[in-house]
């Protein structure tokens, strides 16, 4: 089981299937472009003092009919004064999005799950042994809907007090990839597509790390969430 941290320089780019349609478009640089180096480090308290700021989320809204209820939790950690972000890629034998990276989590199962917090929760724990007494949960942040998977996905982030011992579970992860937050902020690191897909003119994010491609639903979880974080709104 591969648990890597990106370094800064290397190789940029993975495998992942991108279903581009035949009319996209190079979009605009990140809205984040004029940060300094200094200014795209951040460290753990910073990261919280910057979520308390952060508005009542938005409930994410069905883009298709039969959509899913599921959560995902945005781990946090802080090492050599900079904070860390915990991603997955799933298998290519998951039912949905195969080969992608990912944050922890998955479909609401109302057996089991008080809301959409424990489901955040109790999937970090299945999926990669974060135990649910050591994430400090720190925000809601804005649901998204998905059309291809049809799901409703509501992101939480948890802060965690040191980079924890994860356990992934390897019919659900097969890499584990911490990335500090100043990479992702990298403006080389990010780049955006327009497509007409559903609908004409669809920002699409794409985060170019070492081996791997984050785009889709988690790609637009993070660049909410970076936007929040480095320019406050």
């Amino acid at each position: 089981m591969a648990r890597v941290s990106v370094v800064a320089g290397e190789r940029r780019g993975g495998q992942q299937r991108i279903p581009r349609p035949p009319a996209h478009r190079v979009g605009g640089p990140p809205p984040w472009a004029t940060l300094t180096p200094a200014q795209r480090r951040f460290t753990l308290a910073e990261v919280r003092a910057r979520l308390a700021d952060h508005p009542p989320a938005v409930d994410a809204v069905a883009r298709v009919e039969g959509s899913r209820a599921a959560a995902v939790l945005v781990p946090l950690y802080e090492e050599q004064d900079e904070t860390f972000v915990v991603l997955i890629r799933r298998p290519d034998t998951m039912p949905s999005h195969q080969g992608e990276m990912a944050f922890p989590g998955g479909t609401f199962d109302a057996a089991v799950d008080a809301d959409l917090r424990a489901t955040a929760l109790r999937e970090a724990f299945e999926e990669v042994g974060l135990a649910p007494e050591s994430v400090e949960v720190a925000a809601q942040l804005d649901g998204i809907g998905t059309v291809a998977s049809r799901f409703t996905i509501t992101p939480f982030v948890g802060l965690l007090a040191s980079r924890p011992e994860l356990y992934p579970d390897p019919r659900e992860v097969v890499r584990v990839v911490e990335v500090p937050l100043s990479e992702l902020l990298d403006p080389e690191v990010y780049r955006e597509e327009r497509w007409d897909t559903w609908k004409e003119d669809l920002d699409v994010h794409f985060y170019e790390l070492e081996g791997e491609t984050v785009w889709g639903a988690t790609a637009r979880i993070l660049t909410n969430f970076l936007t929040h974080l480095a320019l406050g709104r």
